[in-house]
C-alpha cells in the first residue's frame, strides 16, 4: 500500500496527482491546497474518472493529520504567475518562503516521517527551508532540482543529432535557475562523448546549454506555466522510491561541502537519497558549481 500527499494543486500538483493515479502508483492520495474549492473539485473530478480507468485510489482532502503515515509527500505550492510575469524563478521566493514556513510547520505537526520531495520554486532555496522547518533528515528531504533541466538538455541534444533524448546521458548541475550549467564532461550521446562531436563542429555546446536553461520560459510564454515535464520528473522519482530502484539521477540534494541543497546526481531508492557519487568534473565546471552554490546560499541566508 502506497500513500502519497500532495500540497499545492495548481497545474503541477494536479498533473502529478493525475499521472500517479493513471499509472496505479498510489493507493491512498491526500490532496491539500489553500483553495478549498480547488481540492473539492479535484476530488470529484478524479473520483468521477475511476469508473472509466484501470486504476483508482482512496482520495482524502485538506487534512494534514492524514500525512502522518504517508510514504511520500510532494510540495508543489507557489505562484506560477509571478514567474510567468518576470521569467525569473526567484520571483516566487517571497511567497514561497512564507509558504514553506507555514506548510513546513504543519507537516512537522502532522507527525509525517516519510520522504519529502519539493517542486516549489526556487526549488533549492525552498527545499533548504522545508528541511530546516520540518527537521526531517537531509536524505529524506530533497527537490526535483536539475532533473528537469537535464531532461531539457537531453531533448535539445537529441534534437540536434536527430536521436531520442534517452540516447543522451549526462547532467545539468547547480541551481534550478539562472546559475545552472550543463556539465559537458559528463554528457555523451550513443555512448560517445559529446565534446568529440563539438570538436568536429557537429554541436554548438553554448547554444545547447542555453536551450536547456531557457526551455521553461518558451513553454511559459506559450501557455503561462509548465506542468507535464516537471510532473513526469516527480513521478519518476516517486517510482524510484517505491521500487527501491537505486536510480542515479540529478536532484536538489544536500551537499555537506556547501551546507546547502543544490542540483547534483545521487542514487535514489526507498530511503530517499541513499548515496552521493562524486563526479570528476573539470576545473571550469567545479568553479561553476561553486558559484551556483554561492547564489543559492546567498538567497537562503538573505
Amino acid at each position: 500500500m502506497h500513500k502519497i500527499g500532495i500540497i499545492g494543486l495548481g497545474h503541477v500538483g494536479s498533473t502529478v496527482a493525475h499521472i500517479l493515479l493513471m499509472k496505479g502508483l498510489v493507493d491512498e492520495l491526500v490532496l491539500i491546497d489553500s483553495n478549498k474549492k480547488k481540492t473539492k473539485a479535484e476530488y470529484f473530478d478524479f473520483n468521477d474518472s475511476f469508473a472509466r480507468t484501470e486504476n483508482s485510489a482512496v482520495i482524502k482532502i485538506d487534512d494534514y493529520s492524514e500525512l502522518k503515515d504517508a510514504d511520500v509527500l510532494i510540495t508543489a505550492f507557489g505562484d506560477v504567475a509571478a514567474t510567468a510575469r518576470t521569467d525569473d524563478r526567484f520571483a516566487e521566493l517571497p511567497i514561497n518562503l512564507k509558504n514553506s514556513a507555514t506548510v513546513g510547520q504543519k507537516i512537522k505537526d502532522s507527525g509525517f516521517h516519510g520522504i519529502l520531495l519539493n517542486i516549489s520554486n526556487p526549488c533549492d532555496v525552498i527545499v533548504n527551508q522545508l528541511q530546516k522547518v520540518t527537521g526531517l533528515p537531509h536524505e529524506h528531504v530533497f527537490g526535483t532540482g536539475t532533473f528537469l533541466d537535464t531532461a531539457r538538455m537531453q531533448r535539445a541534444v537529441g534534437a540536434n543529432f536527430k536521436e531520442a533524448p534517452q540516447n543522451v546521458n549526462g547532467f545539468v548541475l547547480g541551481e534550478h535557475g539562472d546559475s545552472q550549467f550543463t556539465a559537458w564532461s559528463t554528457v555523451s550521446i550513443d555512448n560517445q562523448p559529446i565534446k568529440k562531436f563539438a570538436d568536429e563542429g557537429k554541436a554548438d555546446l553554448d547554444k545547447l546549454d542555453e536551450e536547456a536553461r531557457h526551455g521553461a520560459f518558451t513553454v511559459v510564454d506559450g501557455k503561462g506555466y509548465t506542468c507535464y515535464a516537471i510532473a513526469a520528473c516527480a513521478v519518476d522519482i516517486v517510482r524510484a522510491i517505491f521500487t527501491d530502484k537505486k536510480q542515479f539521477l540529478p536532484a536538489s540534494i544536500y551537499l555537506k561541502k556547501y551546507d546547502s541543497y543544490i542540483g547534483y546526481p545521487a542514487v535514489i531508492g526507498k530511503d530517499g537519497v541513499e548515496h552521493v557519487a562524486q563526479l570528476q568534473l573539470t576545473d571550469e565546471e567545479n568553479a561553476k558549481l561553486d558559484a551556483s552554490a554561492k547564489t543559492i546560499k546567498e538567497k537562503v541566508e538573505g
